[in-house]
């Protein structure tokens, strides 16, 4: 792996052109290569596709899985068929690798993966060699401004953003490009930054590659590089890993703990404009004697309504573990990897770390006099693409800020079409010991309910009001009409926002 000088995109447009008539795409990959093979070099195993490349008969398309995937040298002869080769050595994606067998070589300079946009889009994501694919894999790069490609973090954070057209999108920490690329489909204006120029000597191919239209790159650390702009939608996929120290730039943000997610977040709400989002990933400590909730409460910034979801936590010995494979400190000395070790425990046990937390944390600009704030856990599988379902969020808590108690059960409802009704309990038994309404869709979410929870759910078709309904219910269990309608609303408001009841807009209102 080489951290040298970029290629330029001189000439991007044409080896686009190439590669694309090649049919170097997610979809050619996939034919060329089988599912196990495609699916181990998502993983960064590269011997199965090594092997289905191996021979040179399958043409253009594996001589470029070979030259940009797999760091393979391969004939002159070979990557003339494929591509406008002295433009591409003059650019300085190949270069020459010397004669072998009588025959001249060439050899890739970046890796270039072929990435498949939401839309059907034939992109390309550039990154250094060996790094096609991002995050905690174990790379085992000890060089502090390697650029990684695509990870499993980068197409999470792709797949939750708000893709409404914006007018400005700005894209923290942009590596190789693929947040500031999703954007450039729906933002008029996309500015991104990086405290590694060559992170944004990346990007810059990559939007050209891809045929995208440029935008703006700024060097420098958060907000520091935009001034006092403010924009309608932020991304990150910061540098969020809590380490002993700032080895990796990509990974390592060179702050204390967790800092430099809650300095990003805090720091947020003064660059959206009204109605804008922010959205991260994140790291974060859960502290001896502290609420994670509550530390992640104090991270939004006044003005920000946010919804912030746990996806996951590692205690810390299993962190520093991730961390120590992904630098390849596990292939060191192995008293090397012991002090390594030890540091990462020592960091944790002066700041009282007894694990780390992995999430989302999503920002808007409401100005709202009563914020809302929802910090949950939910470790569960969802459905990708999120972005629909964020905003649908966002817009239930508008709707539940709104209404009273009151208002709730003068308000219509129907229950969300994917939602399936389970009842648990003993077979045979006459009645269930719990009813668990469920999402199929989107988050996916399951909750338990009650009798009249259940009751209500069911015959909620937006004909009848909340109060009367349960006025109807009340009949039927013989129960007071009085205090069911005071006691049910809680459980309304917990059922619209989750997503399991949609509230109906009546004619007049």
């Amino acid at each position: 792996m080489s951290t040298t000088s970029l290629p330029t995109p001189d000439h991007a447009a044409e080896l686009r052109s190439a590669m694309l008539a090649a049919g170097f795409t997610a979809d050619g990959l996939l034919d060329l290569l089988g599912a196990p093979a495609y699916a181990a070099l998502a993983r960064s195993e590269t011997v199965p596709a090594l092997r289905a490349t191996r021979g040179g008969g399958h043409g253009p398309l594996a001589t470029l899985v070979r030259l940009f995937l797999l760091q393979q040298t391969v004939p002159y002869a070979h990557a003339a068929a494929a591509l406008p080769v002295e433009a591409a050595l003059a650019d300085g994606w190949l270069r020459r690798a010397g004669a072998a067998g009588g025959e001249d070589t060439v050899d890739a300079t970046v890796d270039v993966r072929p990435y498949g946009g939401p839309d059907g889009e034939d992109w390309f994501i550039v990154s250094d060699l060996g790094c096609a694919v991002g995050g905690a894999g174990g790379i085992g790069s000890r060089e502090e401004g390697v650029v990684l490609g695509v990870g499993g973090a980068s197409t999470t954070l792709a797949g939750i953003t708000v893709r409404t057209p914006v007018g400005s999108a700005l894209d923290i920490g942009t590596g190789s490009g693929i947040q500031a690329l999703h954007a450039t489909r729906h933002a008029t204006r996309v500015t991104a930054t990086d405290v590694n120029p060559r992170a944004l000597g990346f990007t810059r191919l990559t939007l050209a590659l891809s045929g995208a239209p440029e935008a703006e790159l700024l060097t420098g650390s958060l907000f520091e590089p935009v001034g006092e702009d403010t924009y309608d939608l932020i991304v990150s996929n910061p540098p969020f890993v809590i380490s002993p120290g700032a080895r990796l730039t990509y990974r390592d943000g060179g702050m204390g703990g967790d800092d430099l997610c809650r300095t990003l977040v805090q720091q947020a709400g003064a660059r959206l404009n009204p109605g804008g989002y922010a959205q991260f990933l994140g790291n974060w400590q859960h502290v001896e004697g502290e609420d994670w909730h509550d530390r992640l409460r104090s991270w939004v910034p006044r003005g920000c309504d946010a919804w912030i979801v746990q996806r996951d936590v590692q205690d810390v010995t299993q962190y520093a573990e991730l961390w120590l494979r992904d630098a390849g400190d596990h292939q060191s000395d192995p008293a090397e990897y012991a002090r390594r070790y030890e540091e990462w425990l020592d960091e944790f046990e002066a700041r009282k770390t007894k694990s780390v937390g992995f999430g989302w944390i999503t920002l808007r600009r409401t100005d709202a006099a009563e914020p809302s704030i929802v910090v949950e856990e939910w470790p569960h599988t969802v459905e990708q693409p999120l972005g629909e379902a964020v905003t649908a969020h966002f817009a239930r808590q508008d709707y539940l800020r709104a209404h009273d108690d009151a208002a709730l059960l003068e308000a219509h409802f129907t229950l969300v079409e994917e939602v399936v009704q389970e009842q648990v309990g003993p077979p045979g038994a006459e009645d269930p010991e719990h009813v668990v309404l469920r999402q199929n869709r989107g988050m996916r979410r399951a909750t338990k309910v009650d009798t009249v929870g259940a009751g209500f759910a069911g015959v909620c078709d937006g004909s009848l009001s909340a109060g009367r309904i349960l006025d109807a219910i009340a009949q039927l269990m013989q129960e007071d009409p009085v205090v069911l309608r005071d006691r049910t609303p809680e459980a309304i408001r917990l059922l619209v926002e989750q997503g399991f009841l949609e509230p109906v807009t009546r004619p007049g209102r």
